[in-house]
């Protein structure tokens, strides 16, 4: 999808299509408004979480596993929320039903995206291990290996994952469906459709600040306009300020990278010279030190691979589970679907789709 470059991208130049899914105008039972308001207040907190004291720490690995686990917890107060509400999926809408499950492959084809460049980051790993392992040895004999390892990593790391390009694609429809369908006669669906444009609005918001991080580009960050009749409207007006702002600015100064792996750069800069003269000896104290720094951005820069690897799984496993209830309860509900295969862009995750 061609789209010239914009500082901004507000969505919804065609009117507020909060209107049809506002509980405003509905007689809502006291139960009803209280399960409304614990969902949107808990999901403002968890955008005042996510808005961090130290800005660039959104670049962050330990930033991002935070972001998984705040969506990961979103999405299963969605699942909590249908089941309070006592809604039947016999008394579902097609259309909501429609709309869950185009999200829930969406979300899928994106975590697949995720895991792919988390895999190859990690692959990464193994030469950044291999210098490790020569520059801990003799260095009269391993430094030339080190040097070849170093080159590896640096190659491999810097090489662009095409898969992440797609996100943008998906990420855009996503935002195009954030226009839910209209509720008419019943409080219970316009609390549901209420909830779920909440869950999507922040899942959009983390999913489009990783393409951004991973990718090293900004020119394509979201600002999703969000109406103030929500209870966590300006928690999310402010963190979507604040971390696209960071973004942009940063990538206006620098090239954008993981905070852990631009730490592995900089020691790398500072050892490469010593291993690629052979000069180690001449300045052993230096080289010692480096090669211990080294050892411990590493680390962590593995570390945090290692963790936010398990989060998007989580995340996926949450997604899919959901959408496999859906589906098992429509079927003991007697409700006529067609199981097939179902294909995301990035690969097979599942067995029956709507």
């Amino acid at each position: 999808m061609s789209r010239p470059q914009e500082p901004h991208r507000a969505f919804f130049p065609f009117g507020n299509p909060f209107r049809m899914i506002s509980p405003k105008g509905s007689q809502l039972s006291p139960k009803l408004l209280q399960l409304l308001n614990s969902f949107e207040e808990t999901l403002a907190q968890r955008m005042i979480k996510l808005n961090p004291t130290n800005k660039s720490d959104i670049f962050s690995l330990s930033w991002m596993k935070l972001a998984m686990e705040s969506i990961s917890e979103t999405y299963n107060d969605i699942k909590a929320l249908i089941n309070n509400l006592d809604l039947p999926v016999c008394d579902w809408d097609e259309k909501w039903i429609d709309v869950y499950l185009d999200i829930s492959v969406k979300l899928l084809d994106i975590c697949n995206a995720f895991n792919s460049e988390l895999s190859r980051l990690n692959q990464g790993q193994l030469f950044l291990k291999c210098a490790m392992h020569n520059l801990e040895s003799p260095p009269s004999k391993q430094l030339a290996r080190a040097c070849s390892s170093v080159d590896g990593f640096r190659k491999h790391i810097h090489t662009k994952n095409p898969r992440l390009d797609k996100c943008w694609t998906i990420l855009d429809s996503l935002v195009e469906s954030l226009d839910l369908p209209k509720v008419k006669n019943s409080a219970k669906g316009k609390i549901l459709m209420r909830a779920m444009y909440g869950v999507k609005v922040e899942i959009v918001f983390v999913y489009s600040v990783f393409t951004a991080v991973f990718s090293g580009s900004a020119e394509k960050l979201f600002n999703l306009n969000v109406s103030e009749t929500y209870l966590w409207a300006q928690a999310f007006m402010d963190l979507q300020t604040s971390v696209n702002k960071e973004i942009r600015n940063t990538s206006n100064r620098k090239p954008i990278a993981l905070t852990e792996l631009e730490a592995v750069d900089v020691t790398l800069k500072r050892l490469y010279p010593m291993i690629q003269e052979g000069s180690a000896s001449d300045h052993e104290d230096v080289f010692q030190n480096s090669v211990t720094e080294l050892r411990t951005v590493g680390d962590s820069f593995s570390g945090g691979i290692e963790l936010l690897t398990k989060e998007v799984d989580g995340f996926f496993e949450i997604v899919l589970s959901g959408r496999d209830a859906l589906l098992s309860n429509l079927r003991a509900d007697g409700s006529k679907i067609e199981p097939k295969k179902m294909q995301t862009q990035t690969g097979n995750v599942g067995q029956v789709v709507r």
